[in-house]
């Protein structure tokens, strides 16, 4: 919004280029307001820090090699867009982390919608 404001306004130029300019910040002050992301990336980031050296798991990694593939690289990938709903039960975080979730969608504007596939998506990998 911010950014196809900024080159309305230079396209048009001003004094009319104040327009699309107001017009996003009306936008952008009004909008539903949430922190949900900048808390779910501070939780991941400090996880990550905190566990640097913690394995991924196996079939996770990419089984380029004979040796990889001996060792069980990739067995039992799922991949998501093959799966019912377009999401795979399988764990994505290391064993340490294992359950570990982030993302908490608020209950305002486009969140909301966010937690109700976020809140099915969890029942059906609970098996619900």
């Amino acid at each position: 919004m911010a950014v196809a404001a900024q080159q309305a306004a230079h396209f048009v130029g001003m004094p009319e280029g104040y327009l699309p300019l107001a017009e996003a910040t009306l936008y952008l002050a009004m909008a539903p307001k949430s922190n949900s992301t900048i808390r779910a990336y501070g939780a991941a980031r400090q996880d990550v820090l905190d566990t640097l050296h913690e394995p991924v798991p196996l079939h996770l990694r990419n089984a380029v090699t004979g040796l990889g593939k001996a060792m069980g690289f990739g067995a039992g990938y799922r991949y998501a867009h093959d799966e019912a709903g377009g999401v795979a039960e399988q764990q994505y975080l290391p064993d340490r982390l294992a359950g570990r979730m982030y993302y908490e969608p608020g209950e305002r504007g486009a969140e909301a919608a966010i937690a109700v596939r976020l809140a099915e998506i969890r029942r059906r990998l609970r098996g619900e």
